[in-house]
């Protein structure tokens, strides 16, 4: 059960990490090129060994928008995050800004597409997130 949070934690210290680390010479979609090769590579070999029989090609006939739509938010949101860096945003400022605007965004949409209820806890928590965010910026 905590083992996806566990590997959500530890990918996102790498990937902000190597965001951070781009080279300032390489423009950002060559190594996104690089990036998604090795993503490739790694989506065929864990496929094959965690789907024992059937067939990657049989997959795809249940793929649906989503699929495509995430590929081109990867894009946006890696580049993002390398430009942020290039910027001179401090890894830790900028990420956690990123952060706790994206956790508001997705409260909202929480409410308006998947009809989540918003408690006065949740409305605290904004609260308090951006008092924070207040305090980092000063």
């Amino acid at each position: 059960m905590y083992w996806p949070i566990a590997l959500i934690v530890l990918s996102n210290v790498f990937y902000h990490v190597c965001s951070k680390e781009t080279p300032s010479a390489i423009n950002p979609f060559a190594s996104l090129t690089v990036t998604y090769a090795v993503g490739l590579l790694l989506s065929l070999l864990l496929y094959f060994v965690t789907q024992k029989g059937g067939s990657l090609l049989s997959e795809y006939k249940h793929v649906n928008w989503a699929s495509f739509v995430f590929g081109l938010t990867l894009v946006g949101l890696e580049a993002g995050y390398i430009y942020l860096y290039k910027a001179g945003w401090n890894i830790s400022v900028g990420s956690l800004i990123a952060s706790v605007l994206l956790a508001i965004a997705l409260i909202v949409v929480g409410v308006l597409l998947y009809k989540e209820t918003i408690s006065l806890r949740k409305v605290a928590g904004v609260i308090i997130c951006l008092i924070g965010l207040y305090f980092i910026n000063q």
